[in-house]
């Protein structure tokens, strides 16, 4: 008897990845899914933590697409190994803090691990030539496959018949007429693949849940960086850049002010580790203070948090200010008005 293949597909919770994975499926490949966990994409989260965004759906999609194709998702935790990636990343950053193509070449690598140890015998992924302006060229598919020591063990079912000829290809375990020839970012080729498999309510096609790729995210953890003086971080502060108004008044310390009653509520599971601010006199947010403060630090933070609560009008409003000890004392501020808070507070 013919002994079946196994392959392990890197599974984002995307359609490029849902897709590639049924193709190979077809081909009666036993498939597995893997969903490296970086810490930089927590689909759902910002979703559930704030009221106007609790219509949305809160779905994790790569649970999703394992179920979709009935099955077994792994996910591992790379997050400390994956800091390496996002701090020096070989290849450099895209647009904004977004290190795609050392970023492939690590989860690709850590698959190449991952199919050894359990014996299966390729990997298979969602890349299609053209779709990104980073890691998927033309000129840096060779470049994963090289550097990540997978080589040829790496198929990419929807542009395959792009690319040379794979060891599974060779070795007749898949049908290289079966595969697809996509390239370019339209994603109508995949629709329509996805129409013809029944595939409907899947992620945006040109979706993507990483952070990193946003801008504004970007500018703030590059500002966590300089205020540290070091490329450092920890999953609290991953976290943290994801909620609330964060500003920066003065060099050494930022304030994180919550938006809503959501983000209130979360940020108050930080109280013991950061100094804290309360207004008690109006209603009005929580606000974290990141960084070290001496009492002319504590009153300016104070005016930044009272402009935000629905005292912003009065002559007076009052906080509570707490150190991390839990000590606390009170103040009474005048809030900051609009044109005394200098554009470049704000991150």
């Amino acid at each position: 008897m013919t002994k079946q293949r196994k392959a392990a597909a890197l599974i984002s919770g995307g359609l490029d990845s849902l897709l590639a994975a049924r193709v190979i499926q077809e081909q009666g490949i036993h498939v597995e899914g893997i969903n490296f966990y970086t810490g930089f994409c927590v689909e759902g989260h910002t979703h559930a933590i704030r009221k106007k965004d609790r219509q949305k759906e809160k779905r994790n999609n790569a649970l999703w697409v394992a179920e979709q194709l009935g099955i077994k998702l792994h996910i591992v935790d790379i997050v400390e190994d994956y800091k390496q990636v996002v701090l020096n990343p070989k290849h450099g950053y895209g647009a904004n803090l977004n290190p795609c193509l050392d970023c492939k070449i690590f989860m690709v690598s850590k698959a190449l691990e991952w199919i050894k140890a359990k014996g299966f015998d390729f990997i298979i992924t969602g890349e299609v030539i053209g779709q990104r302006p980073m890691s998927q060229r033309k000129e840096t598919m060779p470049v994963v496959a090289d550097e990540s020591g997978a080589e040829d063990l790496l198929l990419r079912p929807l542009c395959a018949c792009n690319l040379p000829e794979t060891l599974p290809e060779r070795e007749g375990w898949v049908d290289r007429q079966q595969l697809h020839d996509f390239s370019g970012r339209s994603r109508k080729p995949q629709m329509a693949l996805a129409a013809k498999f029944g595939f409907e309510d899947y992620a945006q096609p040109a979706g993507g849940c990483c952070f990193l790729t946003d801008a504004q995210y970007s500018v703030k953890l590059a500002d966590l960086w300089r205020a540290r003086g070091s490329k450092q971080y920890e999953m609290d502060d991953i976290m943290l850049l994801k909620v609330g108004r964060h500003l920066r008044p003065a060099p050494h310390f930022k304030l994180i002010i919550s938006r809503e009653e959501g983000e209130g509520n979360f940020l108050r599971g930080y109280r013991r580790q950061y100094p804290h601010l309360t207004t008690v006199s109006h209603p009005g947010p929580l606000a974290l203070i990141d960084g070290e403060v001496d009492e002319d630090d504590i009153e300016l933070a104070a005016r930044l948090v009272a402009r935000y609560s629905q005292g912003r009008s009065e002559e007076e409003v009052v906080l509570a200010f707490t150190d991390i000890e839990a000590n606390q004392k009170e103040l009474k501020v005048r809030p900051l008005q609009p044109h005394e808070i200098p554009r470049e507070w704000v991150i």
